[in-house]
């Protein structure tokens, strides 16, 4: 499998299994209606475990062009492949949204409340201000790429296996994943991962979603800046610490 193809098989299992865990607890009638959020942070940290159990052995698992930038900024993965793996990334994510859909189509319809119907595509803040929420986001992902960036083998690299999580980085992530969305993401629901909230932001703009509201597009950069932000300052941070 090329790492093009894992990029987008593996991104596209890690949204199908988090935002359908999402779909499970807030649409109406379901069997996992209301089971809360430890539910949902649990659930989200497998779907990654997933995803990179798929993409690892090929791409090194990124899945999510915070971890990508991160790793090419912090001199662990070439720049000329980034625009590969995050379209990649995107592609996945808008695949796995249109997969949680198709599943839940008939519950979409039975579900009155568009934010829960948004929620189960993309991200929006606890509290809206947008300040509040960018430093969240930037927050999130620094915690998420900087102990990334200890996960990563410098021995790994090959042209076989490229520098990322690889699967065995598949059970330290999950747990990170799972400590962040339990300790932090209770703000604005941490996206952490741009191609995770952009690509199904836009697949809910597209899809005859019943009865859908708006997609919020004044905060959708939100978690497009905070994650490339809080990338990059974790990335920098590392070759700091380095010298």
């Amino acid at each position: 499998m090329s790492p093009f193809s894992a990029e987008i098989l593996g991104t596209m299992i890690m949204i199908l299994l988090g935002n359908g865990v999402v779909a499970n607890v807030v649409l109406n009638g379901t069997k996992g209606h209301n089971s809360g959020w430890m539910v949902i942070t649990s659930a989200w940290a497998f779907a990654v475990f997933a995803g990179v159990v798929v993409a690892g052995p090929y791409s090194g698992a990124h899945l999510n062009p915070a971890v990508t930038i991160g790793l090419a900024i912090a001199e662990k993965f070439d720049w000329a492949q980034v625009p590969v793996y995050i379209a990649a990334q995107f592609l996945g994510a808008m695949a796995g949204s249109l997969l949680v859909w198709i599943m839940y189509k008939d519950f979409y319809a039975g579900t009155p409340d568009q934010g829960a119907k948004h929620a189960t595509f993309c991200t929006a803040p606890a509290i809206p201000n947008k300040v509040s929420n960018l430093i969240s986001e930037v927050i999130g992902t620094f915690v998420l790429i900087f102990v990334i960036l200890y996960f990563t083998d410098p021995a790994m690299g090959t042209d076989k296996t490229p520098i990322g999580l690889g699967s065995i980085g598949a059970l330290p992530v999950t747990l990170l994943v799972w400590v962040i969305g339990l300790s932090l993401g209770g703000t604005t629901g941490y996206a952490i991962n741009p191609a995770r909230d952009l690509g199904p932001r836009i697949m809910h703009a597209v899809l005859p979603v019943a009865g859908k509201g708006g997609n919020n597009w004044g905060y959708a950069w939100v978690p497009v800046a905070g994650p490339l932000i809080g990338c990059s300052i974790a990335a920098l941070l590392h070759l700091w610490l380095k010298i």
